[in-house]
């Protein structure tokens, strides 16, 4: 993990073990809420495999095989693929296009890709292709100073969206409800949601009391190790009904 990818925060030494154990409780968290996680053997000799959304998009009819941005990553999605195509038929985003998992914002049918560093144009274009016929619709969405868009805004409820108004344009999501993360907690936006809750870092508690406030139940985790390869909450899982 130390060789990890990092764009916006600062290296620091991660304690690979009390990482591990933080995961093991993050996905507690999950069963908790009603998932069956399957999980997949460790990728020694690739530093970022832990952070699974960013290599696959599961849709309720196909799930899509990105090609991550960062050249490093690129073999990640191979280990997952053996598994995910158990559940669901595959594609695959091609060369010259990128998109990470972390930048695709799913709203019921319409699909949100942040305009980042790693999900480039090509690649929208042939997700929008992909999928257009199931139904869904995709568009960009400008989005600064973060990794990915998610990052920056996630769902916490089917009309409710956690939000950094700093890191992405809250008019795109006109007709949600947005909760705004406490300005004193800037990387607060990112929630998994899952069953009827969302699993939280429990490092945001200003923010946290924001959600609960909106009626939001909170199963908080400590995922301070996985922080430091600036990982979050949703980038450890793929979610989707089997």
């Amino acid at each position: 993990m130390a060789a990890c990818e990092l764009s916006f925060v600062d290296r620091a030494p991660i304690d690979v073990a009390l990482a591990r154990r933080q995961h093991q409780a993050y996905q507690r968290a999950l069963e908790s809420l009603g998932c069956r996680v399957l999980s997949l053997p460790a990728e020694a000799d690739l530093p970022d495999a832990v952070f699974v959304e960013d290599v696959a998009l599961v849709f309720d009819e196909i799930a899509v095989m990105t090609r991550p941005g960062a050249e490093s990553r690129r073999r990640e999605g191979a280990s997952v693929a053996d598994e995910l195509g158990k559940y669901r038929e595959l594609r695959h985003i091609v060369a010259p296009g990128t998109i990470d998992g972390g930048d695709v914002l799913r709203l019921g049918r319409d699909v949100y890709v942040g305009d980042s560093a790693r999900s480039n144009a090509d690649g929208v274009a042939q997700l929008r292709a992909l999928i257009a016929p199931y139904g869904y619709s995709v568009r960009s969405v400008p989005m600064r100073d973060c990794l990915h868009l998610k990052s920056a805004v996630t769902a916490v409820a089917d009309d409710t969206l956690l939000v950094h108004p700093g890191w992405v344009d809250t008019t795109v999501f006109a007709g949600y409800r947005l909760i705004e993360i406490d300005p004193g907690e800037e990387h607060a936006a990112n929630a998994v949601r899952a069953g009827q809750g969302i699993v939280y870092p429990d490092s945001f508690p200003r923010t946290q009391a924001r959600l609960a406030a909106a009626g939001i139940a909170v199963t908080t985790v400590d995922v301070s190790e996985l922080q430091k390869a600036e990982g979050a909450v949703t980038c450890c899982s793929l979610l989707f009904t089997a």
